[in-house]
């Protein structure tokens, strides 16, 4: 009894009592996530065989820029925790493998090794090394149960300010530009408010729930079917492009304008 006493009072005994819980924590931790880590994968992919082919594919194409245990490096990020959803985005998109790492990786052809079936097999292999977004269901994306009228507003108030009322895009700071939505389809839109790619915010579920979300995509759907009554769209840009044409017409009206009131003042004469 007296040396339990004793060492309650040695003054290393509260940092030794410290570490063990937080040893303990540590142990209890892990062992969670690794238990849970075969059945994030499972939902995510579908197969638990979809992992293993995922991670080879993600050695011959991805450990390059992302490190060989998706750790990231000096040109590609860290993808622990980032989730199917990023993935189905990133490489859909064709935005990913990346030919030449910019400012931005820009949208393009997908690579031609790309099927539906390997980015599902590379997204069940991000997903088990960490967990993240997973990719929604075609029920969550469905446009036609969605409201337009209440996407329109949300898309005001969140998106206009870079991708402009249309979803045209345009310009940001240091390179990067907010890309133009005519070509995405409605699951990546979703991917993209989940996962935050390149300089867009994620808009978590907190922030924009799954049936807002819905909403906008389908009024992002609907103004592409949208026609110019007014004459051309102009790229739908706005007031850069308007005025642009405007004063180009406007000056080129004087100048012959000029020219023709010059030609006739020296006829008389």
């Amino acid at each position: 009894m007296t040396r339990i006493t004793a060492w309650r009072r040695h003054p290393l005994a509260r940092y030794a009592v410290l570490i063990l819980a937080l040893a303990l924590v540590g142990m209890v931790y892990t062992a969670f996530i690794q238990a849970s880590r075969p059945a994030d994968a499972a939902l995510a992919s579908g197969k638990v065989d979809d992992v293993a082919k995922g991670r080879s594919l993600f050695e011959a194409h991805c450990a390059s820029c992302h490190g060989l245990n998706a750790q990231g490096t000096s040109t590609g990020p860290t993808l622990i925790g980032v989730g199917a959803a990023a993935v189905d985005f990133q490489v859909s998109t064709g935005r990913m493998p990346a030919a030449n790492p910019g400012a931005q990786a820009p949208r393009k052809p997908v690579a031609k090794w790309v099927t539906d079936e390997k980015i599902r097999q590379l997204g069940a292999y991000v997903q088990s090394l960490g967990g993240g977004p997973q990719v929604p269901g075609k029920e969550q994306v469905d446009p036609a149960k969605g409201d337009a009228g209440r996407g329109g507003e949300l898309f005001r108030a969140n998106c206009i300010q870079c991708h402009n009322w249309a979803g045209a895009g345009g310009a940001l700071t240091l390179g990067k530009y907010a890309p133009n939505l005519n070509d995405a389809s409605p699951t990546q839109i979703y991917e993209a408010m989940i996962t935050g790619p390149q300089a867009m915010p994620v808009f978590n579920d907190t922030t924009i729930t799954p049936e807002e979300k819905r909403s906008m995509i389908a009024y992002i759907t609907q103004v592409r079917e949208q026609r110019d009554p007014g004459g051309f769209g102009l790229g739908r840009i706005g007031p850069v492009t308007e005025g642009l044409v405007g004063w180009i017409a406007g000056i080129s009206a004087l100048a012959l304008a000029a020219i023709w009131i010059t030609a006739k003042k020296r006829q008389k004469s």
